[in-house]
């Protein structure tokens, strides 16, 4: 299979770093550094460029930046790509992007389908990524009416073959709503934990908790901007249910209230058994 990847930063290095490392598959790539492309052909991990020569030859295309340049970069080349083939987002917001790049795919002939790889690391760009990131994670797509059977299985059968633990079928609404909590919101809590005073005195004083709570304040804050922003009416709502909970906390601690406090506990552990660890 001949592969295009549009960025190859984190996710779209990582791609094809994978593919690579688990496959005899053709990989062309692209992306607006110039270092990044020369490490990616320096590496191997791409046999030349995505180009106006290569683009029409893919199989199956994915597209690893933020997702307005995602949206723009397939408008302006879709009459290049082949009627066969399959275009695969990977941005980490799904209405938007979808919304507009699936009239796109049924203009021009092409095959797409909404994709979120459910895998990172706190610092991005191609220096970071890894043959190792996706493994056992999940995949989550957005079929809609257009999709058959045998495109899904064509791409289980890839993203499982590069490492992938298990595929996860979404509505592009649905995504954008569980993402809200379980990846947005926990960001925003990582960065505005970080911002204490006692952070900068916390040497000698912190351990894994600390670590946990603020790996991600090393984010990318002009990606993550967009993809806020993008998914605001959610993500909104997720943020004023956690201000209300540690309202809560914080009023048991102002009344000296151990009732409360006890309760507030209990209720968090037990939330935590029913949810599970991943």
């Amino acid at each position: 299979m001949k592969i295009g990847i549009v960025g190859l930063g984190l996710i779209g290095g990582s791609m094809a770093k994978s593919i690579k490392a688990h496959t005899a598959h053709t990989v062309w790539g692209v992306d607006t550094d110039h270092e990044t492309m020369a490490l990616a052909r320096m590496c191997g991990v791409i046999a030349g460029p995505l180009a106006e020569e290569t683009l029409p030859l893919c199989d199956l295309l994915l597209i690893a930046v933020r997702p307005d340049a995602a949206v723009e970069w397939l408008a302006a080349n879709a009459s290049s790509i082949s009627r066969s083939a399959v275009v695969t987002d990977l941005c980490g917001v799904k209405r938007n992007v979808v919304s507009r790049m699936a009239p796109i795919a049924r203009q021009y002939g092409f095959s797409y389908i909404g994709g979120h790889p459910m895998a990172g690391r706190e610092r991005g760009g191609f220096a970071s990524s890894s043959e190792q990131l996706f493994d056992g994670a999940s995949m989550i797509l957005t079929p809609d009416s257009r999709t058959n059977l045998e495109l899904l299985e064509t791409l289980k059968a890839f993203f499982m073959e590069i490492g992938f633990g298990s595929l996860t079928f979404s509505t592009p609404e649905e995504h954008d709503r569980i993402i809200a909590y379980t990846s947005q919101l926990a960001h925003i809590a990582s960065s505005a934990y970080i911002k204490s005073p006692e952070a900068q005195r916390r040497c000698g004083f912190s351990a894994g908790s600390f670590r946990d709570m603020t790996r991600v304040a090393q984010l990318d804050e002009n990606m993550w901007t967009e993809l806020f922003l993008e998914n605001a009416d959610f993500l909104t709502t997720e943020l004023e249910t956690l201000v209300k909970n540690l309202s809560d906390y914080l009023e048991a601690l102002q009344n000296h209230n151990a009732e409360q406090l006890r309760t507030l506990l209990k209720d968090g552990r037990e939330k935590k058994a029913t949810a599970g660890g991943t």
